[in-house]
């Protein structure tokens, strides 16, 4: 092989992956066996079952227990919104959109006290240990898991107040700058850092991925006058959603 050069196995994992795309191999198509891989591109079978193996990491096909190799349904991915301005009414973005008549949207969520691990605790500038209300959020659309949330808020904060429990009290499901604002705690800045790694085995049975699928990874912080008072790890499966951020210019 010269410089420059792809592995041969990555060539037919190209030509098969741009069949997959053109259409020429559709959706729920059972993929070529190795055999057939073998003799059409002429490899060896080490190379078709390398090719096959970058395909299904790709997530282009699926394996079926005694049946073979499909190509998957690609699904077209679907916005999600995150906002540079808080909606009307103090509603997060998810429950602004979610009030349409034509949304199928809905949630979940469950709150307990627990100490903060050591990199919840340097986000919102804490000892580990600290005590903090931890919030899990499963959000769906149309029954289906579309994304979850974990939040934190420092019990020094919000604890023996009326907005320590985010989705209960007089200001439950509102959203945290309304709820802070309610014990004088005014924030005025916002940091979300965006990744993506392949998902947890327990993430990607709540989003029904399979392992080795890609999720998106928005890390949220809210602060106030330079404290933090709350910290989110929003997760989000890639292959059917994009993050989509309205920002106002100032």
């Amino acid at each position: 092989m010269t410089f420059g050069e792809q592995p041969a196995y990555l060539r037919v994992a190209g030509d098969l992956r741009n069949k997959i795309v053109d259409g020429s191999l559709p959706p729920h198509t059972r993929l070529p066996s190795q055999a057939r891989i073998r003799e059409e591109y002429g490899v060896s079978d080490t190379v078709a079952l390398e090719a096959r193996k970058v395909l299904m990491a790709e997530g282009l096909v699926e394996g079926r227990s005694g049946s073979g190799t499909y190509v998957r349904e690609r699904p077209v991915p679907r916005r999600i919104a995150r906002s540079g301005f808080r909606p009307e009414g103090g509603a997060t973005p998810f429950r602004q959109e979610q009030s349409d008549a034509e949304a199928r949207g809905t949630w979940e969520s469950s709150s307990a006290q627990t100490g903060a691990s050591g990199a919840v605790a340097e986000r919102l500038s804490l000892q580990p240990g600290d005590r903090v209300m931890r919030t899990k959020y499963v959000f769906r659309d149309a029954g289906e898991v579309m994304m979850l949330s974990t939040s934190w808020e420092p019990l020094a904060v919000t604890g023996r107040t009326p907005v320590m429990l985010p989705e209960e009290g007089p200001l439950g499901g509102m959203g945290v700058v309304e709820r802070m604002a309610a014990i004088d705690v005014i924030v005025d800045n916002v940091t979300e850092e965006v990744g993506a790694r392949p998902g947890l085995a327990e993430e990607l049975q709540a989003l029904g991925g399979v392992p080795g699928h890609v999720v998106i990874v928005v890390q949220r912080t809210y602060y106030a006058s330079g404290r933090p008072v709350e910290t989110a790890d929003v997760v989000i499966p890639a292959d059917r959603y994009q993050v989509a951020y309205h920002l106002p210019v100032k």
